[in-house]
């Protein structure tokens, strides 16, 4: 068999394939309907920038599952790193009792994350755990009760974290009663959170500003260069708490380890999940130590922060420190000049957008946003070997592992090229009746 990493995309079958539609029906007999499957992908095995299905079609992945694979599926280093330390420890709580990978870990992101002075962390299992704990040492912190956060954001699904998100109403619809005192500006607009602080939400009762410095499932929405200052300013103005949700964006994905360092800025805590195990479940929060102020026994998990999840994450780190947070920039920049050449000829693509490689291309009709073009987009680059994820109303994301290599880059534009083509002709062929 060829290996899978060197491999370029291949469809043996119509999609989906017999193995993988058996696949689909044993899903549907006992899975849960609230998942949300962009199109029928059963997988078998991954490498690198590559997958492969259970009926041996391969695709070339700029999902990174999303965007959680930062060094690429089954880095050897990381499986390595895995298996030794699975011989040796697999888990002991370390709300209770102590092991050396997990200090290890936090010692290097109390280094990494940005702003002075000494950091302290707090493990989790997610992204929506790191935010919900972000949330209770806000207020524990403060003693305040209210927090902010933004239109079209998405911090997670869990309670704390869905009434933070303001992206779509199908993840709140049926969950009121939400957590209370927690009021949403525009994103990118300063003047909305002023607004808000001197009608809505009194400053001296407001705990802490949550935002992602790109916003993510919301399109992945780049904000003015002034937006994460301003904050920072406002923040420091009332004794608010600037916490930085880096959950998608951080971990070498735009070319900083964290993105909140593209406009300087330093938040008083920063939540952290996705990339930074590579695949293994694992969150943070890394606050600044006089923040993380709350005594022992007020919040805790049994499994934040294992030690083989921890061991991954430092070998995670290593290498997006040591060559792909470098290859991010370099790619990035290829794919998105190679997106932007399609947008001039394409009256379909509205906008390119991005840092690094977490890059969205909006989709239109007529000039107007076109959810449903999108997903047929999205459908059709599957069909021909390239994986995608929708986010925002009418966004196509690109977010690969960011070991992507500069052909892969080259393919992924050819094949995204020539699904936006083949819609064209099918589009052309059902308006002339043909």
């Amino acid at each position: 068999m060829t290996a899978l990493h060197r491999d370029a995309p291949r469809i043996l079958c119509p999609l989906p394939g017999p193995r993988a539609s058996a696949w689909l029906a044993r899903d549907d007999r006992v899975m849960s309907p609230s998942y949300t499957r962009v199109y029928p992908l059963v997988v078998r095995r991954a490498r690198g920038c590559m997958m492969e299905d259970v009926d041996g079609n391969r695709f070339l992945d700029f999902t990174a599952g999303i965007a959680v694979t930062a060094a690429g599926h089954c880095h050897p280093k990381v499986v390595a790193a895995v298996r030794a330390q699975a011989g040796r420890l697999v888990h002991m709580s370390g709300t209770d009792f102590y092991y050396a990978p997990q200090v290890r870990l936090a010692e290097r992101l109390a280094q990494l994350a940005p702003g002075p002075g000494p950091k302290r962390v707090f493990f989790t299992n997610s992204g929506a755990e790191a935010i919900e704990a972000a949330l209770k040492l806000a207020r524990h912190h403060t003693g305040r009760p209210r927090a902010l956060a933004f239109l079209n954001a998405f911090h997670g699904r869990t309670y704390g974290a869905l009434s933070l998100s303001g992206s779509k109403p199908t993840q709140r619809r049926g969950f009121s009663p939400l957590v209370p005192e927690i009021h949403h500006a525009r994103f990118g607009d300063i003047d909305s959170v002023r607004a808000l602080l001197k009608t809505t939400c009194p400053p001296e009762e407001l705990a802490a500003i949550f935002v992602e410095p790109i916003q993510g499932e919301g399109g992945y929405i780049v904000p003015p260069d002034d937006f994460l200052p301003g904050l920072r300013r406002l923040c420091d103005e009332h004794g608010v708490l600037l916490v930085l949700d880096e959950v998608q964006s951080g971990v070498g994905r735009t070319g900083r380890m964290f993105a909140s360092e593209h406009w300087g800025v330093a938040g008083d805590i920063v939540c952290l999940a996705k990339g930074i195990a590579n695949g293994l479940p694992l969150g943070a929060i890394v606050a600044r130590a006089d923040v993380m102020s709350w005594p022992s026994g007020s919040h805790a998990s049994t499994f934040g922060g294992n030690p083989v999840a921890c061991v991954a994450a430092l070998e995670t780190l290593r290498l997006i420190r040591s060559k792909y947070m470098k290859n991010a920039v370099r790619r990035g920049r290829e794919l998105k000049a190679g997106l932007e050449d399609l947008a001039t000829n394409d009256p379909r693509i509205r906008e390119v957008r991005g840092l690094g490689l977490m890059i969205g291309v909006e989709i239109q009709d007529g000039g107007a946003p076109a959810p449903a073009l999108r997903d047929a987009i999205v459908q059709e680059a599957f069909l021909r070997g390239l994986l995608l994820l929708p986010c925002g109303p009418s966004t196509v994301r690109f977010c690969p592992p960011l070991c992507l290599t500069g052909q892969q880059v080259e393919i992924g534009l050819e094949i995204f090229a020539n699904a936006l083509k083949g819609l064209e002709q099918v589009s052309a062929s059902i308006n002339t009746g043909a």
